[in-house]
């Protein structure tokens, strides 16, 4: 089986796991001047073949001259449209930075312990809540960031399955990027290196 890389695409950059260790390096593509409340990455879409070619020589110094034997395990912000999803898979997919790409979103990496928990988390343009059962999304709520209150959002979680309502399900805050300060008492708080500590060696059969 070919080996799995993890990486991570958060509200500003793209993080990629080392080669040798558990660490994460930073990519960023030169000359992209992002816009307010839209994913960075959607201005690859202006310089496709640029980034692509940014990209696989950020793979190369990192995994060697031949990356394409590897799978990217890619984790997405929680808000990422069809849409966007299928960009990403095409953009690394076609970089000849990988052998293969296997996607999903940051709430279902966040625990590999608990059958069932809810997930808040905040990108750039959206308050995301999920419940997660059996590592499925089973219900998904978004919340424009510029109209949503805590209070709001904190009681939907309590209503929003009616499994919620029998089962002590625990709530996990998605702290990763640094964001969460009016969710602090909501749950349980994952702390970017906690996350990056779970997703570290990631088992690409179960994306």
């Amino acid at each position: 089986m070919a080996k799995t890389i993890p990486m991570i695409i958060t509200n500003t950059d793209i993080l990629v796991k080392d080669r040798e260790t558990d660490e994460f390096h930073v990519f960023e593509m030169p000359g992209i001047t992002p816009a307010p409340n839209i994913p960075f990455y959607h201005c690859f879409a202006e310089k496709i073949a640029e980034s692509q070619y940014y990209f696989k020589e950020f793979m190369k110094k990192l995994y060697g001259k031949k990356p394409s034997k590897y799978i990217l395990a890619i984790i997405v912000p929680d808000d990422t449209s069809k849409l966007e999803s299928i960009f990403i898979n095409e953009f690394f997919l076609n970089s000849g930075a990988c052998k293969a790409v296997a996607q999903m979103n940051m709430a279902l990496a966040l625990s590999k312990d608990e059958e069932q928990y809810i997930s808040v988390s905040k990108s750039s343009r959206n308050v995301t809540l999920e419940y997660i059962k059996n590592r499925e999304v089973a219900v998904k709520k978004h919340y424009d960031l510029n109209t949503c209150t805590p209070e709001q959002i904190i009681r939907d979680a309590h209503i929003m399955h009616i499994d919620v309502g029998y089962d002590e399900i625990p709530i996990f805050v998605n702290n990763f990027n640094l964001n969460m300060e009016d969710f602090f008492e909501m749950g349980e708080l994952i702390s970017k290196k906690k996350f990056l500590k779970t997703i570290a060696q990631i088992d690409v059969e179960k994306i």
